[in-house]
């Protein structure tokens, strides 16, 4: 396992639009050999994504980057039956498809779990939705806003009252958790097929995940609970899970679930030691029935240092707290560069992000900058065990590019 535990594993990421493709690019953070299966022309329309209105402007294809770093790429037409007939031959020798065309679309290019099965019975087939394989919205179109964000429930959970504008997600912010979900859908098909020879179909959808995120409130609603009313942050029902304004403009969040324990040491931190005996704040039950006056307090004193001198004051004290990132945090932060949670490309030193997951004694690649359109497809046709005529009349027909 030099190269990874995935080393000598076959992906065909047959997918576009995050998560599917972000699984494998996790399995090829681990030495999976992923091809890359996109149209001649323009490619993966993925490409595109920072072209696109209100994107960050970049000399670099950061989405691409991040995205279809070490895999190859194959300028594949599936429109046109050739190009069918080199996606099978491909999934007869590969360990796993993925794929997020939608059910219709699958059958259309014949490459139906059904279809491939007979090619190949050890193909772990992984299919990606946006609201599941089943029912009457089977085959409707959803990115990570609509089908994980809006549709679950959290668009609408963390507005602060129902007065609120609800908030939109961020590029990613659903397809980058619900690509764990896929990945850990495939290689539990790949431990079953240790155990048992065969491969299987797994599948993840963007809606299930949207619910599984917000589970904890969704069950309670499940059980038939009653909801307490939303309050703006101003009138939350606890200050010691409140968030906080610095003097710089920074956020400070506390999370103080441990009250008893954890008050003293809050009130010696920032300097109003009388709070552990003031009778309005000394109890949970005081501290609660009056969080709005204890909130204005707060927000008074958080306001008189700036957010790194807070972090100072208040590390060390067994108070759970977190810093309110911003972007311009993160090229620098020491705790994510020294855990590798930012990793440089191979050659050039440009950081990126890593994949969340890491296994003791198991090497992951140096990630490698991502392919051009159709860069290996020569090589990869070589390797399926097309002859160089072959080869040289897809191109001419246009099916592989």
């Amino acid at each position: 396992m030099d190269n990874g535990i995935f080393e000598g594993l076959k992906v065909l990421d047959c997918a576009s639009f995050i998560a599917a493709p972000a699984a494998a690019t996790v399995l090829s953070d681990f030495g999976a050999d992923v091809i890359k299966i996109e149209p001649p022309g323009a490619g993966d329309p993925y490409r595109n994504l920072p072209n696109l209105p209100g994107y960050p402007v970049s000399p670099h294809n950061y989405a691409w980057l991040l995205e279809s770093r070490n895999k190859k790429s194959l300028a594949l037409d599936l429109g046109k039956p050739e190009g069918q007939a080199v996606l099978r031959r491909l999934a007869a020798q590969a360990d796993v498809f993925i794929t997020n065309f939608p059910p219709a679309v699958r059958g259309r290019l014949g490459i139906t779990y059904e279809e491939l099965k007979p090619l190949n019975d050890r193909l772990i087939y992984a299919s990606f939705t946006g609201y599941g394989e089943k029912g009457e919205e089977a085959n409707k179109p959803g990115f990570d806003s609509n089908a994980y964000w809006a549709r679950s429930g959290l668009m609408d959970l963390v507005r602060a009252d129902l007065d609120t504008t609800p908030a939109r997600s961020v590029a990613g912010m659903g397809d980058h958790p619900c690509a764990m979900a896929l990945y850990g859908a495939i290689v539990t098909a790949l431990y079953r097929r240790e155990r048992t020879g065969t491969g299987s179909h797994v599948s993840s959808n963007l809606m299930a995940n949207g619910v599984w995120a917000s589970s904890v409130l969704a069950q309670a609603k499940l059980c038939g609970a009653t909801f307490q009313q939303r309050h703006p942050r101003e009138r939350a029902l606890n200050a010691v899970t409140n968030h906080y304004k610095c003097r710089d403009g920074r956020w400070i969040i506390l999370s103080l679930l441990n009250e008893e324990r954890q008050w003293p040491a809050l009130a010696r931190c920032i300097g109003r030691e009388e709070f552990v005996t003031d009778p309005r704040f000394a109890s949970k039950a005081g501290r609660h029935a009056r969080s709005v006056e204890l909130i204005k307090i707060f927000d008074e004193i958080f306001a008189t240092k700036d957010l790194a001198e807070w972090r100072r004051i208040l590390d060390g004290n067994g108070l759970v707290f977190g810093v309110v990132g911003i972007l311009d945090d993160i090229p620098d932060d020491r705790q994510m560069l020294e855990n590798d949670v930012l990793v440089p490309f191979e050659g050039d030193g440009m950081l990126t992000i890593n994949s969340p997951i890491w296994v003791d004694g198991a090497k992951k690649k140096q990630p490698r900058h991502p392919p051009g359109i159709g860069e290996h497809s020569d090589e990869v046709l070589r390797a399926a065990g097309y002859d160089e005529a072959s080869i040289k009349q897809l191109r001419a027909a246009g099916t592989v590019a």
